[in-house]
């Protein structure tokens, strides 16, 4: 039986080719900041829920999305209406107990 988790296992990047080092992009035609980290360690829907939780807590950030990789570093993508300063999302990752390999 396999249980769909809503994860997603790209190896080395998003759907869309991003590999994720700690990019920040913007759309002119609306408010939203995305930004792409990388970030070890985490293996299973558990890690995804502890960096979603601790990044979904820091001031400004609208949405988290991971793209798992098993064995290698997850890509990590925070939605934000403003750019979220990188040592504040570093601080978040490492007190969920894992490294921002990229940002």
């Amino acid at each position: 039986m396999n249980a769909d988790l809503g994860l997603t296992d790209k190896n080395g990047g998003c759907a869309c080719g991003h590999t994720g080092h700690g990019a920040v992009t913007s759309d002119p035609n609306s408010d939203v900041v995305r930004s792409h980290y990388l970030v070890s360690g985490m293996t299973c829907s558990h890690c995804v829920a502890s960096v979603t939780g601790e990044l979904s807590a820091v001031p400004g950030v609208e949405s988290v999305s991971v793209a798992l990789n098993v064995g290698g570093a997850s890509a990590v993508t925070v939605v934000s209406s403003a750019p979220v300063p990188v040592d504040d999302v570093r601080a978040a990752i490492v007190e969920a107990g894992y490294e921002m390999v990229s940002g």
